[in-house]
């Protein structure tokens, strides 16, 4: 299944910004394990109840609101795989919980296509082998950080693929004749 050329990775460490639901859901989809945390909104609820208030029924495809109610599947936006679950009005509008809920006529909660890839990346979150996999991340990344910030390589100034790889190759050299110096005992 490896193109020739590319390696056949097992697993994937990343920064949160690669935590969509979409690339999860990719990832899986070719069995690479990815360690990434998953890209949350939950802080965006201007003071109202989270989405964690309601419970989920996956039998019946529906979230269950704290005062009882169903929440059913309304309709989906294609492009962002965003599926919204809405009460009935009159249900809504009858809740003594509705001012902590919602300013809106009706509260609708939303569920993404792939939600069963955020929530298996979740569960995978707290393992050792994440923990290794990041921190192993983290060494080289610290590398790339270095060289942006401190030998002043924020873009390569040379054009073409060999010039730029000559000049990250001498960044690289010089990066590593620094660490070199401070090993070597005084």
């Amino acid at each position: 299944m490896a193109r020739s050329g590319y390696t056949k990775f097992r697993t994937l460490p990343a920064d949160k910004s690669h935590g969509t639901a979409p690339f999860l859901a990719w990832l899986l989809k070719r069995k690479v394990t990815p360690f990434v945390p998953v890209l949350d909104r939950k802080s965006q609820t201007d003071g109202k109840l989270t989405r964690d208030a309601f419970v989920y029924d996956r039998d019946r495809d529906c979230f269950v609101c704290p005062e009882g109610r169903d929440l059913t599947y309304r309709n989906i936006t294609v492009e962002t795989g965003v599926k919204r679950y809405k009460p009935t009005t009159s249900a809504c509008r009858a809740c003594p919980r509705k001012p902590e809920c919602t300013d809106a006529s009706v509260r609708s909660v939303i569920r993404l296509v792939d939600e069963e890839a955020r929530e298996t990346v979740r569960e995978l979150m707290g393992t050792d082998a994440c923990h290794t996999a990041r921190a192993r991340r983290k060494k080289v990344g610290m590398l790339f950080a270095h060289l942006k910030r401190h030998l002043k390589l924020r873009r390569l100034r040379l054009r073409g693929l060999t010039r730029a790889t000559e000049e990250f190759l001498l960044a690289a050299t010089a990066q590593n004749l620094r660490r070199l110096v401070k090993l070597s005992p005084a």
